[in-house]
């Protein structure tokens, strides 16, 4: 019997010497992705077309409608916008999921930097050809004319009165009419559309994928200096793409999956 025993028993230590030593698996971490389309765009968007194809199959995302789509023109105030977004991440956190990220095109990654600074409540922002600078178009008189009239309305208690201004995106001008505090919030030189304020007042570090295109107006200078403002952390990625302003999104979809990928072990 003590010979059958043995080799018995050196066979079981074996199995639990191997299942004691085996490395530990972490389990990939359930995601989701909240992403806004640019100025006048929609969700639908064809910029963010290959981002979506990259991110979907491991990664569900959510497209939204803001309110500086092609439809809404600015309908209702930036806080309304991150209120939308909010209502975005919620959705995913009550089905469980696991790790949240913001991110856009253009007007929607300045949406990701404020959304961040305002709420804080996501795991990355994933700012892509981030786009909208009130600064510059304070410069521009036939677009500072509507401004200065939002604020104006907007210090007399007629935050609701409709403004006519000259908008412009990448050169193409329009004419909007929208409430004077919705026009105001985007478009204060100092708001939240700033986003060297944004990247400075992060409620807390988290990784941040930026990808800027190489034809881009906000290349090189500018892009470099907002994202070295943000809060230092060690998986974020600047990412420079041979792309101008609406082709960043496709050029830097590969490199924006394997990121995720990395951050989620998907």
């Amino acid at each position: 019997m003590r010979r059958c025993c043995a080799p018995l028993a050196l066979a079981w230590a074996c199995i639990l010497a191997c299942t004691w030593a085996a490395p530990a698996v972490a389990e990939p971490l359930s995601c989701g992705v909240v992403l806004m389309h640019g100025k006048w765009g929609m969700p639908q968007s064809p910029y963010l077309k290959p981002v979506v194809q990259k991110l979907e199959p491991a990664c569900p995302v959510k497209l939204l409608e803001m309110p500086w789509s092609r439809f809404r023109l600015y309908d209702k105030p930036y806080a309304d916008a991150l209120a939308q977004i909010r209502q975005a991440v919620a959705e995913f956190r009550q089905a469980g999921v696991q790790w949240v990220a913001v991110g856009g095109q253009s007007f929607g990654a300045n949406a990701s930097l404020a959304y961040m600074a305002q709420v804080g409540d996501v795991d990355a922002v994933l700012p892509l050809a981030p786009g909208h600078v009130p600064v510059s178009f304070y410069q521009i008189p036939e677009v500072r004319r509507g401004i200065d009239a939002a604020h104006q309305a907007v210090q007399a208690g007629q935050g609701d009165t409709l403004v006519d201004m000259t908008d412009i995106n990448q050169g193409q001008r329009r004419q909007v009419r929208a409430p004077a505090a919705a026009l105001w919030s985007y478009f204060d030189p100092q708001g939240w559309g700033h986003m060297g304020l944004s990247a400075r007042s992060f409620r807390k570090p988290v990784p941040v994928f930026w990808a800027i295109g190489t034809l881009d107006p906000l290349y090189p200078a500018s892009s470099t200096a907002i994202y070295q403002q943000l809060p230092a952390h060690a998986d974020s990625q600047y990412l420079v793409v041979q792309a101008n302003h609406a082709t960043t999104p496709e050029a830097a979809s590969e490199a924006l999956w394997l990121w995720v990928q990395a951050r989620t072990g998907r």
